[in-house]
């Protein structure tokens, strides 16, 4: 079969054949958008149901110009669900959603000219070289007024950002999972879009391909504003400045990770050794204004560790310091004890997880026979009217 005859990927043939705004239809006029321009996407009680399984339930974020924003939940969470319907690659039920002032259901158009999709799994041709797809996007991408040497500058351009030039001339079917990955990033940002939304960007890379897609990526913060799905929790810590944690389709926490570790402690936590030569050091620390809690971590020959609890408001560090010297003990280590983001999602999920009892009405959307009747559904909304 020829390069022209094959069939198009399904989820980019419905986002790319709508980006050239045919010239019968009107454009949209400034006055109709939204006036918050700090904030590139909006999404308000998002909803997606396939049948009787609701995959998305109530979803609401933001993300504001120029952010990294992760998307992190566990496999069937309803992570690609909510990417799918910002991209207008399907419908939702209920809610509403903007992406860089326009409402992705009433001006689909306009909203996915200033997006660059990347799923899962790149939407490449195998049978074309690096350079001859991303010719092929651009011409569906770009206006029908840019000129061929624009084309071939825009081209030339995300190639050399995405460090894949070496690669121009090579299939697509022949390149590893890495540089697969780096083309669907360099057709994502042909058009040079207001907001990029990346699906597991980095799921089956090894780690130096993780680290270069990762480096990648908050290059690419300031300039565009980045939606990051994942469910690889070093993935958010190391890339975004803000995370989404979304359980069984449903938003159950929204801050830095730093934030989300006070309100879940509900107190600042400090680890104190101490060499205090026999005396009761935790009664001491006991008595500093601001602290809740003392107790033992550790204990060695000469010296003992313990977690101190305070007010979230109150830093006590120069308090503690100043008392263990005043009293002339041994200060060996000083530090603030924090909620890694594995502990913030395991506790966040589990709480979840425990609230729904184990009932089959709050199982994961894709499980089971409901997957595939979800699956399926979802393959037959994905088109490109939808």
């Amino acid at each position: 079969m020829s390069r022209q005859a094959k069939k198009t990927p399904d989820v980019f043939l419905a986002f790319s054949h709508t980006i050239e705004l045919p010239k019968h239809w009107p454009t949209v006029s400034p006055s109709r958008r939204t006036t918050r321009r700090a904030l590139m996407i909006e999404v308000q009680h998002l909803t997606k149901r396939y049948g009787p399984v609701t995959a998305v339930d109530d979803v609401s974020f933001r993300a504001e110009k120029g952010e990294i924003l992760g998307l992190l939940g566990p496999n069937g969470a309803g992570k690609t669900t909510t990417m799918r319907v910002l991209t207008g690659y399907m419908p939702a039920t209920e809610g509403s959603a903007t992406v860089a002032g326009y409402d992705v259901f009433t001006n689909p158009i306009e909203a996915k000219r200033r997006v660059g999709y990347l799923p899962e799994t790149p939407p490449l041709y195998p049978d074309m070289t690096v350079r001859e797809y991303l010719t092929f996007v651009a011409k569906l991408k770009l206006p029908g007024s840019v000129s061929r040497s624009e084309r071939i500058s825009r081209v030339n351009g995300v190639m050399t950002k995405t460090n894949i030039t070496d690669m121009a001339n090579r299939h697509c079917a022949k390149l590893s999972k890495g540089y697969k990955q780096r083309v669907g990033l360099a057709q994502a940002l042909i058009h040079d879009p207001e907001v990029l939304i990346l699906d597991e960007p980095t799921a089956g890379l090894d780690p130096k391909q993780i680290i270069e897609v990762r480096d990648l990526i908050r290059a690419l913060a300031g300039n565009h504003t980045v939606v990051l799905s994942t469910h690889i929790l070093p993935e958010v810590s190391q890339t975004c400045r803000r995370v989404v944690i979304i359980n069984r389709g449903r938003v159950v926490a929204v801050d830095t990770p730093d934030n989300l570790t006070q309100q879940l402690k509900g107190s600042a936590t400090l680890y104190v050794q101490v060499d205090a030569a026999g005396a009761d050091a935790a009664a001491a620390l006991s008595t500093i204004i601001g602290v809740r809690q003392v107790s033992e971590h550790d204990r060695r020959e000469q010296s003992v560790g313990f977690e101190v609890a305070s007010d979230t408001e109150r830093d006590i560090r120069r308090d503690v310091a100043r008392m263990i010297v005043d009293k002339g003990w041994g200060l060996l280590e000083l530090r603030p004890l924090r909620l890694s983001l594995e502990d913030i999602f395991l506790q966040l999920t589990t709480d979840e997880n425990q609230l729904a009892g184990g009932s089959k009405e709050f199982a994961f959307p894709f499980d089971g026979a409901q997957g595939d009747a979800a699956e399926a559904a979802s393959e037959s909304e994905a088109t490109p009217n939808a």
